[in-house]
């Protein structure tokens, strides 16, 4: 078998493939879907188990893929989630396999994930006050997400990474408050720049709590000093959490997709829940696998399908162009 890269134009090769599996969730964050939610792809768009299992075996070992990511929408609310992931473990022994969750979910799934073959669990949580969680999610289920945490560490999930998002005036005075809560329970905090992936697109820079302002919040409670290791292709800038003996305690980590761009170094490819692939977050254009995988294509072909997507993959997301545009599909209908 000849072996094929994700490569495109500018020499960067896509190694950690994000996978969707679907659009719908259980939560209505304010930075990513209105109130009364979205119309849901219908079921016949969306990748059965069978095809979901195919073109990830495809990715990893056809393609040199090494870490697969699944996403959503909210991917616990899958049906077949758990066989999923067993029949991709086994396809793909040696890859890593994560899971990105807003965590209500993982109170019943996390064990049978783990036993699966699931390596750890991201989970999407931007308030550990539960008056605030509701505000910002719409749902009063914070003990939920907290008990589904716990859950995942017995389970051995970890590390386990909690993502958060500020939003100005509402959460944005809670960082050092997250970080604390994160370092007393051992899970690895980064925070996230609110990005212009919204469905209800009301995205503006000017709201958006900055990188700078984050640091800016921590350090005046926290010593954080650079992390020594190498930042490579992760989208985290990462620091040390130092205590006042001199000893690191933790680390936290500020994703600024916004103001300091990793674009040169990204190696991400994704595939949405109705098989379309994106060479980038803020992509306006997709590349159809779904139609060639059910008319035939042979995992030659959608390999050599895939490789021409990626080929043209742009620069940069473009978010500081004059003409910038947001994606015609909001965050949860991509998968992060």
């Amino acid at each position: 078998m000849e072996a094929l890269r994700l490569i495109d134009r500018f020499g960067r090769v896509a190694s950690d493939l994000r996978v969707s599996l679907t659009d719908r969730c259980n939560l209505r964050c304010q930075y990513c879907m209105p109130a009364e939610g979205l119309e849901w792809l219908p079921g016949e768009q969306v990748l059965s188990d069978d095809e979901v299992v195919r073109l990830v075996t495809v990715a990893v070992q056809r393609l040199g893929v090494t870490e697969v990511r699944f996403t959503g929408g909210e991917p616990l609310v899958r049906r077949g989630l758990v066989g999923i992931v067993e029949r991709v473990r086994r396809a793909a022994p040696k890859a890593e396999l994560s899971i990105t969750t807003n965590g209500l979910g993982l109170t019943h799934l996390a064990a049978p994930l783990a036993e699966a073959g699931l390596d750890r669990v991201n989970v999407s949580l931007d308030s550990v006050r539960p008056e605030t969680f509701a505000t910002l999610t719409r749902r009063d289920r914070l003990h939920d997400v907290l008990d589904g945490l716990a859950t995942a560490a017995a389970a051995g999930l970890g590390p386990i990474k909690v993502n958060a998002v500020l939003l100005r005036d509402v959460n944005d005075d809670q960082a050092p408050e997250l970080l604390e809560w994160a370092l007393r329970h051992g899970y690895q905090l980064r925070f996230i720049e609110q990005m212009p992936l919204d469905a209800q697109h009301g995205w503006s820079r000017e709201q958006m709590v900055t990188a700078d302002e984050i640091l800016d919040r921590l350090t005046k409670e926290f010593t954080l000093v650079p992390a020594a290791e190498p930042r490579g292709s992760a989208p985290a800038e990462l620091w040390s959490v130092v205590g006042d003996d001199g000893i690191a305690t933790g680390s936290v980590g500020v994703i600024a997709s916004v103001t300091r761009p990793f674009c040169g170094d990204c190696d991400r490819v994704r595939l949405t829940a109705d098989g379309q692939v994106r060479d980038c977050l803020f992509a306006r254009s997709e590349s159809d696998l779904r139609g060639p995988l059910r008319a035939g294509a042979t995992d030659e072909e959608l390999a050599d399908r895939w490789v021409r997507a990626m080929a043209g993959k742009k620069a940069g997301h473009g978010i500081d162009d004059d003409g910038f545009l947001q994606p015609d599909r909001p965050m949860s209908a991509i998968g992060g």
